[in-house]
C-alpha cells in the first residue's frame, strides 16, 4: 500500500544542482549564498532587509532580544500553536502571557489581546495559521509592537498588504516541509535597519568588537540557502498548486460533515494546511486517535495541525476556543508532491471512514 503522506518537502534537479555548486565553491559557511537569499526573501516580502539564520525558533528568540525584551517584560502570544513562541519567550527571560483564539480562523483573537496586556506587555507574537493571517488590522490598532510569525503564510493579505510587512519585526522558518524550505532555518525581517543589525550581532560572536554574552552561533550556511533561493524562484507555482488542491477538497468535502477553512474578507489563504473539523461523534479523544489510525489503514496520513495547545502544558484554566479546536481540527495532506486524483482519493476515504 502507497501511503498518501501529510506533508512532504519537494525538491528537483535544480536544488541538488545548486548545493552542488556551492559544495564545488569550497565555501559552505555562510557567505554570498546566505545575502542572496536574505535580498531575495526580503524583496519577496516587501521589506528592506533580512537576517538569516538557524531556525525559526532562533529567529523568534533573536527578534525579541533585538525589541530588548527580557526579565521583567510580557509577551502576548496564543495558545494554540507549536511550543516555539513560548520556548522563545523562555530563553529570553520573559513571561508569557497566553491567550485564546478565533475559532473560526484558529488566529490570536484580537479582544483576547487587548485583556491580556500590561504596561510591562513588550510585544505581541502572531504567529498567521494554516496559511491564513491572522487580524492585523485589529491587533495593529493596539499600538503594542508586533512580531510577524510567518512560518506558515508567506505570500498571503490581509487587507490588501501583504503578511510580514505590518509588525515592527518578521520571521520565517524554512524547515523541509514548510512553504519554502532549506532543511532547517529561518530568517527575521524588517524595514528597521537598526533592528537587523542587532540581530546580526546576535547570531554570531566571532570577530565581534566586544564581548556579548547573548550572543551565540546560529548562522545558515550557504548549503542551506542554495536550496532557499532555488525555492524562492519556485514559490508561486507552490502556492498556486496549493490553491488548486485546496479547492478539489472543497468540491468533495461536504461541509455539512466536515467544517472547511474559513477565509475572512479582505484575507487571502494560502494552505499551508488544509484543517478541517470533525463531526461532533468523533470528538472524543479515543474517536478522534481511532478515526486517524483508521485512515492510515486507508493509505492517507492525517494529524492533529497542533500537537499540544500551551494552556495544555501549562494547565493553564479557561481557554474554551483553543480547547474547542483542539478536539476538533484534522490537518490534510497538502502539498506540491500531491496531484488532484489523490486529493479525491483522500476526500472520498475521510468520508468512507465516518460511517
Amino acid at each position: 500500500m502507497t501511503m498518501i503522506p501529510h506533508s512532504k518537502p519537494f525538491l528537483g534537479q535544480e536544488e541538488i544542482r545548486a548545493v552542488t555548486e556551492v559544495l564545488r565553491s569550497g565555501h559552505i559557511t555562510e557567505g554570498p549564498v546566505v545575502a542572496q537569499f536574505e535580498r531575495g526573501m526580503a524583496a519577496y516580502i516587501g521589506l528592506q532587509g533580512g537576517v538569516a539564520v538557524s531556525s525559526g525558533t532562533v529567529a523568534l528568540e533573536l527578534a525579541l532580544r533585538a525589541l530588548g525584551v527580557g526579565h521583567g517584560d510580557n509577551v502576548i502570544l496564543p495558545s494554540y500553536v507549536c511550543s516555539a513562541p513560548w520556548l522563545a519567550v523562555q530563553r529570553v527571560g520573559a513571561q508569557a502571557r497566553i491567550v485564546d483564539i478565533d475559532p473560526t480562523t484558529y488566529n490570536l483573537d484580537p479582544h483576547k489581546v487587548r485583556k491580556a496586556r500590561t504596561p510591562r506587555t513588550r510585544a505581541v507574537i502572531v504567529p498567521h495559521l494554516f496559511g491564513l493571517p491572522a487580524d492585523l488590522t485589529s491587533l495593529q490598532s493596539l499600538g503594542i509592537p508586533l512580531i510577524e510569525d510567518c512560518a506558515q503564510t508567506l505570500g498571503a493579505m490581509e487587507q490588501g498588504r501583504a503578511v510580514g510587512t505590518v509588525g515592527l519585526l518578521t520571521v520565517c522558518s524554512f524547515y523541509a516541509t514548510k512553504l519554502l524550505c532549506t532543511g532547517e532555518g529561518g530568517m527575521v525581517l524588517s524595514n528597521d535597519e537598526a533592528l537587523l543589525e542587532r540581530v546580526r550581532e546576535l547570531r554570531e560572536y566571532d570577530q565581534a568588537p566586544s564581548l556579548n554574552a547573548a550572543a551565540f552561533n546560529c548562522k545558515m550556511t550557504d548549503l542551506q540557502a542554495a536550496i532557499g533561493v532555488v525555492q524562492l524562484n519556485q514559490i508561486g507555482d507552490f502556492l498556486e498548486t496549493r490553491a488548486t488542491l485546496a479547492a478539489v477538497y472543497r468540491e468533495h468535502l461536504p461541509g455539512e460533515l466536515f467544517a472547511l477553512p474559513t477565509v475572512p474578507d479582505g484575507r487571502t489563504h494560502v494552505y499551508y494546511r488544509f484543517v478541517v473539523r470533525l463531526p461532533k461523534g468523533l470528538q472524543s479523544a479515543d474517536d478522534f486517535a481511532g478515526y486517524l489510525s483508521r485512515l492510515a489503514h486507508r493509505g492517507v496520513h492525517c494529524r492533529k495541525p497542533v500537537f499540544r495547545p500551551l494552556h495544555r502544558y501549562l494547565e493553564l484554566p479557561d481557554f474554551p476556543a483553543s480547547d474547542e479546536v483542539d478536539a476538533a481540527a484534522i490537518s490534510l495532506p497538502i502539498h506540491p508532491s500531491l496531484n488532484e486524483d489523490a486529493v479525491r482519493q483522500v476526500a472520498q476515504i475521510l468520508q468512507e471512514e465516518l460511517r
